[in-house]
């Protein structure tokens, strides 16, 4: 075959350092606009991105040639030094230091993107923690609590 073809969706979450409730309703939408750009520039076009107080949702698609863990670094290096700059009460803002990403098969994507689009309904019973131990056990990646969280 001598065409490389590819469409991968990913569903990218993670939280700010110590998941400190940083990320307010007055700076999201511009947070989301602004990864969703970073993600178009790194040819990894964003679906949808939303979050709550002190985690973020992403779904994209990962470019054909693009390292899971590349496009993570470059969307939350920029994010972190672009908040920095909107206001005193974010000049030391921090993403935590990891990441979950998961594989959205093609017939799941319409589902996932519901649930993003629906986070803060979803935070009114359920903490970012069990969410995210939640979305371990259903993807089978084994983790040790001692390191997860930071």
């Amino acid at each position: 075959m001598p065409q490389s073809l590819a469409r991968l969706h990913v569903h990218l979450v993670f939280s700010t350092k110590h998941r400190e409730p940083l990320l307010t309703a007055g700076v999201r939408p511009a947070l989301h606009a602004y990864m969703a750009t970073v993600l178009q520039n790194f040819g990894c076009p964003p679906v949808l991105i939303n979050s709550v107080a002190d985690h973020v949702h992403i779904l994209f698609e990962l470019g054909r040639t693009v390292a899971v863990s590349a496009a993570v670094e470059e969307v939350k290096k920029t994010s972190s030094k672009w908040i920095k700059t909107q206001s005193a009460e974010f000049a030391t803002f921090a993403w935590q230091a990891g990441y979950g990403a998961f594989a959205v098969s093609e017939s799941n994507v319409a589902k996932v993107r519901d649930y993003i689009a629906n986070q803060a309904e979803h935070h009114r019973v359920k903490s970012f923690q069990e969410e995210y131990r939640t979305f371990l056990a259903k993807h089978g990646v084994a983790f040790d609590e001692r390191y997860v969280w930071d």
